[in-house]
């Protein structure tokens, strides 16, 4: 039986459908189709605009949130369930609640209508929409917990949600500016000031929830999603309450997160270092097996490296050629990332994670022989003499 290389680097059985990510990603885009077509209804001839402007900040920070799981890239329908479920699901419910919220506040003349948005804004929204956004990396920590493998994942997944949750968002809020011929303003405001606001806070929830799915059993797995929850819902609620202040409050609010951003630069940076190390610690173990030589696990171990290998085999032998290499390339970040897995956590399945393991490693052989049947001479690489030849071939 012929076994799909894309199933066992999607870390699911082979021929198994993901029947739970299907039916995630129509439910959400049921969600999504519902909150437009009320736009549509209410802003008239403004939504076209509004949509537009919405989508422009997706198309510039989307590549730069992908540009970062370079290194370990992560399955293409779980980024788009993600980001499917912060623009839909999340986006329709916040906005039945809040507007719930809101309706609560003024019909029972506890506040004003200004005074009930400026709290709904402040205490009661960074509470909905945080735990609606991260409602997905729950999830995915529990029935999911292979995905996550590390805070960069925790990172990927969250900034999908936050950009999906935001671009819906931000077509009510330009609909309602041309309405009130404050487009410039909002635009500035939503698109340019704090495009990263909802990303932000909701890659804290990621780093909780990917800290938790390292972790063995025990008291750092129960608390450190909750942690990094009340983390998003703090910077969340300083940034809406900060409004009340002007420009000293919103300057405050955007240095606490320009400082949040910075630290999870810092946090990426190092976990990138920790995957590096991961590879060049369990990967010489299979050298005798011979699907990696040292001149491999130096390609392997750099961005560039990779680039160059991938350029390489497509001017060898075409796209067939990268794709093996693409599936190389990944292969082995999975092995290694597996082996990290096994160490540090006793509650796994060791039949399931051996499994995995026959599987990386039938994918990185296969990935050799489908390089080799095309050329079985390759060129040097422009990483070292060895190539995808096994070791000792001249």
């Amino acid at each position: 039986m012929a076994i799909d290389p894309s199933a066992i680097l999607q870390g699911r059985a082979p021929g198994r459908a993901p029947v739970g990510v299907i039916v995630g990603i129509v439910f959400a885009s049921v969600c999504l189709l519902v909150i437009l077509a009320f736009d549509a209804v209410t802003g008239g001839g403004s939504f076209v605009v509004g949509l537009l402007l919405a989508l422009l900040p997706v198309a510039v920070w989307l590549p730069l949130v992908l540009a970062l799981d370079r290194l370990e890239p992560e399955p293409p329908n779980a980024l788009i369930f993600a980001f499917l479920w912060g623009a839909g699901v999340a986006a329709l419910f916040a906005s039945i609640l809040n507007t719930l919220g809101l309706s609560l506040l003024t019909e029972t003349e506890l506040t004003g209508e200004e005074e009930g948005w400026y709290v709904v804004a402040t205490f009661g929204a960074p509470v909905v929409e945080e735990l609606l956004k991260g409602a997905v990396l729950f999830g995915m920590l529990w029935w999911r917990r292979q995905e996550l493998n590390g805070p960069t994942d925790g990172v990927i997944y969250a900034a999908m949600v936050g950009l999906g949750f935001a671009a819906t968002e931000n077509v009510q809020y330009f609909i309602d500016a041309l309405d009130s011929d404050q487009l410039g303003y909002v635009f500035v405001l939503r698109a340019v000031v704090s495009p990263l606001l909802h990303p932000l806070c909701t890659a804290m929830t990621g780093i909780g929830v990917a800290v938790a799915a390292l972790a063995g059993p025990g008291r750092l797995r129960r608390t450190a999603p909750l942690y990094g929850l009340l983390g998003a819902i703090a910077l969340h609620s300083l940034w809406n309450g900060s409004t009340k202040f002007g420009l000293v409050g919103l300057g405050f609010a955007y240095l606490v997160g320009f400082v949040v951003l910075i630290v999870l630069i810092v946090i990426l940076a190092r976990d990138r270092r920790r995957i590096v190390q991961l590879i060049e610690h369990y990967l010489p173990l299979y050298g005798p097996v011979g699907i990696i030589t040292p001149d491999d696990l130096r390609m392997l171990s750099s961005l560039p490296g990779r680039r160059a290998a991938r350029g390489w085999a497509r001017a060898a032998g075409g796209r067939p050629a990268e794709r093996a290499m693409t599936d190389y390339q990944q292969a082995a970040t999975e092995l290694a990332l597996l082996h990290q897995r096994a160490g540090a956590q006793r509650d796994l399945d060791p039949h399931g994670l051996e499994q995995q393991r026959q599987y990386l490693v039938w994918v990185m052989q296969q990935a050799r022989a489908a390089f080799m049947a095309r050329l079985p001479h390759p060129p040097a690489s422009p990483w070292g003499a060895t190539g995808f030849r096994p070791p000792g071939q001249a």
